[in-house]
């Protein structure tokens, strides 16, 4: 019996130990369930969490910072005008008998254009031959009175000698020597005659001659303004009768730079410019010179630049419109950033960074406030002399202070600061993520 006692306690002691056993273990797995549901929970809620953030946050556009080359141009339009251009006119009135060349025609110098009628022009001349003949002849007839005039008075000078200053009389030898003095004063004038009408036939000649129009250089007739007939009255001015341009294989072309970018336009510099005349194609020029003096036109100042143009194959032409482009900057290996880039400033509230939170229980169960720290300087400030460009960090605009260099109107250079090549910097905010 007390055998079966035994065997009876063991049993109940073993079932005890099985049945607890099972409890531990079903404790145990409803645990874990619990800790399982708790985790899901908590992750489902985080990801609500950060996707309402990412919901009410702003989108930005970015474009990476580039190294690259940068080409910065001025433009500016004008017009192409020969080297050297020269009006002939004529200095004297009269009708044009006849016209020797055309439009487009090569002419050297000295080559006659144009002829005056010269009937009245040889008139004078044989004028003022005659003129000259007559004061010759004139001075001869002088010097002989005043050799006569000469003689009378040395007469008179012995025969006062001989008879001891009895004759002639006083008043006989004052008016000898008045009469050589008188005819000495006539051959002065009558030499001064001659001279005067050889001035005036040389004068003559000389008009003779500038009836014949000749051209100053060689060069190309630009244009004609005269035709066989009509009357020239260079009475006031002397009138344009022909333009000739000097070698239109080299021209010039007169451009108008902006008062806002002519202190980047120096002598020396390179140029290209297109003409609507020749539709693609792009001609070089050099700068030579840049005007101190302004000019206003239409209220906008400007300065006067002149380039020179080389025109071997003849395709410009004078007066032809131009549009140039003056390189100012051509800059290798550069670290660029669009311009918009330094145009950005994102509102106050997405600039300042948020604080990390820490936990999730520390978005489930809200925290006490904390009193206010002391003010921080306002992130958007910009440093004096410098500019700032905006990239991303963890979702968040972060500000880098740089310093920026040339521009070509669409991108900027970047000669100082903390940003690298290839970082994103923010060109605009999109809006709230939808």
């Amino acid at each position: 019996m007390k055998t079966d006692k035994t065997s009876g306690g063991e049993e109940d002691t073993a079932l005890k130990k099985l049945l607890h056993k099972g409890q531990s273990r079903f404790f145990s797995r409803k645990k874990g369930w619990i800790f399982a549901g708790i985790l899901v929970v908590a992750v489902g809620l985080f990801l609500l969490f950060r996707s309402d953030d990412k919901a009410n946050g702003p989108r930005y556009k970015t474009e990476p910072a580039t190294t690259g080359k940068l080409v910065v141009k001025v433009s500016a339009t004008g017009n192409l005008q020969p080297v050297n251009m020269v009006d002939v006119g004529s200095e004297l009135s009269g009708i044009i008998t006849e016209v020797f060349v055309d439009n487009n025609d090569f002419v050297k110098t000295g080559q006659v254009l144009a002829q005056l009628d010269l009937s009245k022009l040889k008139d004078s001349v044989a004028r003022s031959k005659a003129d000259l003949l007559a004061a010759e002849a004139h001075v001869a007839q002088s010097k002989a009175t005043a050799m006569e005039a000469h003689a009378l008075l040395e007469r008179y000078k012995q025969v006062s000698k001989l008879s001891d200053g009895k004759v002639p009389s006083k008043s006989e030898m004052d008016a000898a020597e008045a009469n050589l003095k008188r005819a000495e004063a006539n051959e002065a004038v009558a030499k001064a005659t001659v001279i005067q009408a050889k001035a005036n036939l040389q004068s003559d000649e000389t008009n003779l001659a500038k009836a014949s129009i000749r051209a100053p250089i060689n060069g190309v007739v630009l244009m004609r303004n005269i035709e066989p007939g009509q009357t020239v009255a260079a009475t006031f001015q002397a009138p344009v009768l022909f333009s000739l341009a000097d070698d239109l294989a080299k021209m010039k072309l007169q451009v108008d730079v902006d008062e806002a970018d002519v202190s980047q336009v120096k002598v020396g510099q390179q140029a290209t410019f297109s003409v609507d005349a020749w539709t693609g194609r792009k001609y070089s020029g050099v700068i030579t010179r840049v005007d101190f003096g302004s000019q206003t036109k239409d209220g906008v100042v400007s300065y006067p630049t002149l380039l020179e143009v080389n025109n071997d194959d003849l395709s410009l032409r004078p007066g032809m419109t131009a549009t140039a482009e003056i390189i100012t900057v051509t800059q290798e290996n550069a670290l660029l950033v669009p311009n918009a880039a330094l145009r950005f400033s994102p509102p106050a509230t997405a600039a300042t960074p948020k604080k990390p939170s820490g936990s999730i229980m520390n978005k489930l169960m809200p925290m006490p406030r904390m009193r206010p720290s002391s003010p921080r300087k306002n992130p958007t400030a910009q440093k004096e002399g410098g500019a700032r460009v905006w990239v991303l960090q963890e979702g968040q605009p972060v500000s880098v202070d740089v310093q920026t260099g040339p521009t070509n109107g669409q991108v900027t250079e970047i000669v100082g600061g903390t940003l690298e090549p290839g970082m994103e910097v923010i060109t605009e905010m999109l809006g709230a993520a939808s």
